[in-house]
């Protein structure tokens, strides 16, 4: 989908997802110490929104416009509007705000395997030493698995996909690559998702 595509889901809707954050960036990120966060294609800004609550400084990018005006309406209303700023960037194409961030992170970006490799490369160049990266996306087996996400499997990927696109970069350490589970409400199957969390090595004499 292109960003007109977006805006007019984003347009048909009060909100796609609610306000609350998504479980698996909540649960990889509750016990990360407050810093400077990347959220990148993130929509109606939830994740962001949920960050800036717990003191993060968080800059939120879409290709969205749509979605980028209700993210920083919503950031008003959770009374983090200070903490959270929202640019209207493509992250396929377009350079990433500077960094570097103490944490990025990568929710249901879902887009074929050239571009995913392209941003989550650009997402991984961006964090700091000693940062986090957090990847989570509708995994290759919901399709046949699970339950509802895109259908198209050429948007769909697997923790060990994650892993091959950000071969060769240095000074990552994975911490995390999995598939897990997602409790879908009024659903008789879990949604199966990838899970990936990273961890740029320190500077030396840091670690």
């Amino acid at each position: 989908m292109d960003a007109e595509a977006w805006n007019a889901r984003y347009g048909e809707a009060e909100l796609l997802w609610g306000t609350e954050p998504n479980t698996f960036v909540a649960a990889e990120m509750a016990a990360v110490p407050p810093g400077r966060a990347l959220d990148v294609a993130c929509g109606e800004g939830r994740n962001a929104i949920w960050l800036a609550s717990r003191g993060w400084h968080v800059v939120g990018i879409d290709f969205s416009e749509v979605g980028l005006e209700r993210a920083a309406r919503l950031a008003g209303c959770a009374g983090v509007a200070d903490r959270v700023s929202f640019r209207l960037v493509d992250v396929v194409s377009d350079p990433l705000p500077a960094g570097p961030f103490d944490a990025v992170i990568v929710a249901y970006l879902q887009l074929a395997a050239g571009p995913r490799r392209t941003v989550l490369r650009k997402a991984a160049a961006a964090v700091a030493p000693d940062g986090t990266v957090v990847v989570v996306g509708h995994d290759t087996t919901n399709l046949s698995e699970g339950i509802g996400g895109p259908q198209d499997p050429a948007v769909l990927f697997s923790p060990a996909d994650v892993l091959a696109d950000l071969a060769g970069l240095e000074g990552l350490v994975v911490e995390k690559a999995q598939r897990v589970r997602r409790v879908v409400p009024g659903a008789d199957r879990d949604a199966i998702d990838a899970l990936v969390r990273l961890r740029r090595e320190p500077l030396p004499g840091r670690g």
